[in-house]
């Protein structure tokens, strides 16, 4: 559980570094964009082998409406994590579409695994999406969305997500559990 937990503080610390530290940060040139790079590699790293070492109490599992709850959360995490708010018409004036889309996994993720160590992989992920779009907004109160898109764009990337969604979960059953039931 402890590479778990450190995997998870280094994910936080790596994208925290730059609005918490901006001067350190903008010191440290190209360089710094190298340094945290690998800090998130190494994060995932730890982040993956604590998840399978890891075994906590179980408190629920997977269940087939869960699993189809899971997936229709999961088609929109892909679509906020993808281009299509701001160049769509639907969702342009969201601030943080791929923070939103990343919480939205890390949910969909906690509704089909009640073990402790999904608690902490992606209960602290989810943690640390709401916490970036709260310094993000802090420190850049005076945002301006884009201008507004078109619809075809929106429907475009939704359709790409709900093809993501099958590849993803075809090669998820391969490496783990099989993400469509």
């Amino acid at each position: 559980m402890l590479l778990l937990i450190l995997g998870v503080l280094l994910w936080a610390g790596a994208h925290f570094f730059k609005r918490l530290m901006p001067e350190k940060r903008a010191a440290m040139g190209d360089k710094g964009k190298g340094a945290v790079a690998i800090a998130i590699v190494v994060s995932i790293v730890l982040m993956v082998l604590g998840y399978r070492m890891a075994d906590g109490a179980v408190f629920w599992g997977r269940s087939p409406a869960m699993v189809g709850i899971n997936n229709l959360i999961l088609i929109f995490a892909l679509y906020f994590t993808s281009p299509g708010p701001s160049k769509g018409a639907i969702f342009y004036k969201m601030r943080h579409p791929m923070l939103t889309g990343f919480a939205l996994w890390a949910i969909a993720h906690l509704l089909v695994n009640g073990d402790v160590e999904s608690f902490v992989l992606f209960g602290g992920l989810l943690v640390w999406a709401l916490a970036e779009m709260a310094i993000i907004n802090k420190a850049e109160p005076n945002w301006t969305p884009p201008a507004k898109g078109a619809i075809a764009k929106d429907g475009m990337f939704f359709a790409i997500s709900v093809l993501l969604l099958v590849i993803i979960g075809y090669i998820h059953g391969l490496l783990g559990p099989a993400a469509f039931g």
